[in-house]
């Protein structure tokens, strides 16, 4: 298989000749009239009907209890490592192979970064890589799971399901708890995902979802907190709004808070984004098969399909070449074309300001930094 026929196949898919972007929103509901209703309302920043609307959305949605609305995924995964427990010098373990914002917010909390592999076919964090490092590198005292080479505590752990694959969360959090770890799961790209009947995000004590404009819906720039802990839920919805106590006038606050609310304008635009959800899904897994049906044919590059027994929102389509210079090629070869496709991301340890963080063995990391490829997996017109 050329490269040319993959990028012919992909116009076919989006019949077009002009540039096709990764991933781009799709306006066809009531985003204009929520926004209007928003502006002529005059409540367009953290006080208004929207927020509380989407929060319930997005609650029934993936059927957990409570969602609390915040400015952005990061400041969402912020807020959540917080109420966790996470505090400056402790440890908090996640995998190599995921976007910044999940490393920013470990140390936003002054904590410590601990990258452990993932799994190849999930490109998830692999629960035996997490199973083995714990029982090579950790002790439990006082009830606390202690690093031994660092003598730090490891307060979290933070999986990512990866461009909306789920990664292999039960077994995760069952070791987690043998080990007294709390696990908060990074949901930022999983919105619409499931493992088994189970909405993602649902599995550990809390998790983070975005709504960039890159992502299945928007926001224009927003995240949610998702838990079934009420207590948890509370506390998230005070740190998020300024820690301020409820009060006719006065400006009363009871500790060090967050002005991470998600404006009343954004939650408008999420609003009518939640009402086209389900046709969005739709169309983004008949997308997924005509891919899936598509590289059949070929060995290289191969599709990345949802893993076993979990359903995937499939948010960013991949492709899996022989090697990082057939990948190299084909990205080159596909910009040139105007359609925008792009490698994963560099691995957190590369990054200057993480190298100095421990890691376990990342040879599954390593192997599909070099190869992953993301193509053009926006929702089409439903109309």
């Amino acid at each position: 298989m050329t490269f040319q026929e993959i990028t012919d196949f992909i116009r076919n898919i989006y019949q077009t000749d002009k540039f096709i972007p990764l991933h781009e929103p799709l306006f066809i509901g009531n985003e204009k009239s929520y926004l209007n209703e928003c502006i002529e309302s005059t409540f367009v920043s953290s006080v208004g009907k929207f927020v509380n609307q989407f929060e319930d959305m997005i609650a029934k949605f993936t059927g957990a209890k409570y969602a609390i609305a915040t400015s952005n995924g990061t400041s969402a995964l912020h807020i959540t490592l917080l109420l966790a427990g996470v505090q400056t010098n402790d440890e908090v373990i996640t995998q190599p192979l995921t976007f910044v914002a999940t490393c920013n917010a470990i140390n936003y909390c002054n904590a410590h970064p601990v990258f452990v592999d993932v799994d190849k076919n999930t490109m998830g964090l692999s629960p035996d890589a997490l199973e083995s490092f714990l029982h090579e590198n950790t002790r439990i005292q006082d009830g606390q799971c202690i690093n031994t080479t660092t003598g730090r505590i490891i307060k979290a752990c933070v999986p990512m399901h990866t461009f909306g694959h789920p990664c292999r969360i039960l077994k995760i959090a069952a070791i987690c708890k043998k080990f007294n770890i709390q696990v908060i799961e990074d949901a930022a790209e999983s919105l619409g995902s499931y493992i088994d009947t189970l909405h993602s995000g649902r599995i550990g004590l809390a998790s983070a979802l975005s709504f960039n404009g890159n992502k299945t819906i928007t926001t224009g720039g927003g995240g949610i907190i998702i838990t079934d802990d009420q207590e948890f839920a509370n506390q998230a919805k005070h740190l998020t709004t300024t820690a301020k106590t409820p009060h006719p006038y006065e400006y009363i606050h009871d500790q060090i808070g967050y002005n991470y609310r998600m404006p009343n304008l954004n939650a408008a635009l999420g609003v009518a984004q939640m009402e086209q959800l389900d046709a969005i899904l739709s169309d983004k897994r008949k997308i997924a098969q005509l891919y899936a049906d598509f590289f059949k044919k070929t060995n290289s590059p191969a599709f990345a399909h949802e893993p076993p027994s979990s359903r995937s929102n499939y948010w960013l389509n991949a492709i899996i070449f022989h090697d990082q210079s057939q990948r190299d090629a084909f990205i080159e070869h596909a910009n040139k074309q105007q359609i925008m496709v792009r490698p994963i991301w560099t691995l957190m340890p590369k990054l200057t300001m993480f190298k100095h963080c421990q890691s376990g063995p990342l040879d599954n990391s390593m192997w599909l930094s070099e190869r992953v490829v993301n193509i053009p997996s926006g929702a089409r017109t439903l109309t």
